[in-house]
């Protein structure tokens, strides 16, 4: 259900709402929130709330400016994992300068203007996610591991499934807040599991994700388990990974002239796409362990296309207009609006240059091998350049160069990974 500001505020008083969370990413895609009482939000909806942007990452871009969030209305949502006597209710927020113009490095924002450089090209996308995360058991302290939770493998059951109740819940919380999951089952990994969605629009698949780990990392823990979206966390098993599916329509304005042409232009779009793929890897594989699950078990490392089930990096059918291109690079740590956002904009390059698609199983390139590798291409890409503001490039660049350099310098790489990743991922 979607609420006005006023509705929202009616809701507080009816449902003895008492905290307000105001939800953002940082520009790598963590979560972050603060929470006001919920007497503070009309206040809010008018002036915002201020943060400390130095204090988050990528967000020095704003060059010691004041940040303020705005929530958003249409996203609220009842936490169901918190009390339902004095509830909570989160909104992901729009962050702006004091001024009220947008912040360069708001994510939604970013994602916004990408939706609307494609209404006006006469094109809707919708995007599917599908995206995988472990469970690893804790110790008599509550101290994660990295014991699997079970030994399970793709598509068991119980009993040598022993997440099938959490992925339940998982479910069920989601279901709450208004979140409808098409499936979920055991991935091929130890202690893998897997949760798909519906495609909807970009924003709405973008905030979609991000409330699904919330969800998932507040009932593993509920479980007495860890979750970890980590792309590699076991060196001899499966990576952790987030395919993204998406579908073009015509925008409804065009419907009459356009709907012919949509089967050539996917096609397009996904060359597009292919085109511009190492430029935005930085986006899609924005840590060091990222590149681990690359080339590895059936995560892609060549780009090329098939039909057919494998490590190729673009799945569809050329052959039939109806189903969307799957592009299986990303993992889920990922900021999903800059993401999505990047993936409209070489889509719609493609489009507009009509890109034709190599031979089907034709590599025609290879992702980066490393996040030092990644920065380079996003450093010297023009397409990049078009879309990401001069600043919040640089801080995205150098925050993963010192990333790099922090990795490269490590003794032991294995433990400054889980120490970084492990336990925060």
């Amino acid at each position: 259900m979607i609420y006005s500001e006023n509705e929202i505020l009616q809701y507080i008083e009816e449902n003895d709402v008492k905290f307000v969370k105001l939800t953002f990413c940082d520009l790598h895609g963590r979560l972050k929130n603060i929470s006001i009482l919920s007497s503070e939000l009309a206040v809010t909806f008018e002036r915002g709330a201020r943060i400390a942007a130095k204090k988050i990452s990528g967000f020095e871009a704003a060059n010691g400016k004041d940040l303020f969030l705005f929530p958003d209305a249409q996203t609220m949502t009842v936490l169901p994992w918190r009390p339902q006597q004095g509830r909570v209710i989160r909104m992901f927020c729009y962050i702006r300068y004091s001024d009220g113009s947008p912040f360069e490095g708001d994510g939604r924002y970013f994602l916004k203007k990408a939706m609307k450089a494609a209404v006006s090209a006469g094109y809707c996308f919708r995007f599917g996610t599908s995206c995988e995360f472990t469970l690893f058991r804790n110790d008599e302290s509550g101290t994660p591991t990295k014991i699997p939770h079970d030994n399970a493998g793709y598509c068991d059951t119980a009993p040598d499934d022993k997440g099938e109740n959490i992925r339940r819940d998982v479910c069920l919380t989601l279901e709450q807040m208004g979140i409808h999951p098409v499936s979920s089952r055991h991935e091929s990994g130890c202690g893998q599991h897997e949760i798909d969605f519906n495609a909807s629009s970009a924003l709405k698949a973008a905030d979609t994700f991000l409330s699904f780990k919330s969800a998932v990392k507040s009932v593993a823990e509920t479980h007495g388990v860890h979750a970890s979206f980590m792309p590699k966390p076991l060196r001899n098993d499966c990576g952790n990974g987030m395919h993204i599916s998406f579908n073009i329509f015509p925008d409804s304005d065009f419907l009459e002239e356009r709907s012919a042409g949509t089967g050539v232009e996917l096609k397009s779009a996904a060359a597009g796409i292919m085109e511009h793929i190492r430029d935005f890897a930085l986006i899609t594989n924005s840590t060091v362990n990222s590149y681990e699950r690359l080339g590895e078990f059936t995560a892609p490392r060549d780009i090329l296309w098939s039909a057919d089930e494998g490590s190729q990096l673009v799945r569809m059918n050329a052959e039939c207009d109806e189903y969307p291109v799957e592009v299986r690079a990303a993992d889920c740590v990922c900021n999903p609006y800059y993401a999505f956002g990047l993936m409209i904009y070489a889509a719609l390059e493609g489009i507009a240059e009509k890109l034709q698609l190599p031979a089907e199983n034709e590599s025609v390139g290879r992702l980066p091998l490393s996040l030092s590798e990644a920065a380079d291409c996003a450093e010297s890409s023009g397409f990049i350049r078009k879309h990401i503001p001069e600043n919040i490039l640089s801080a995205l660049i150098s925050h993963s160069r010192r990333e790099w350099k922090e990795y490269s310098n490590a003794y032991d790489k294995e433990a400054f990974e889980d120490q970084k990743y492990f336990y925060s991922l």
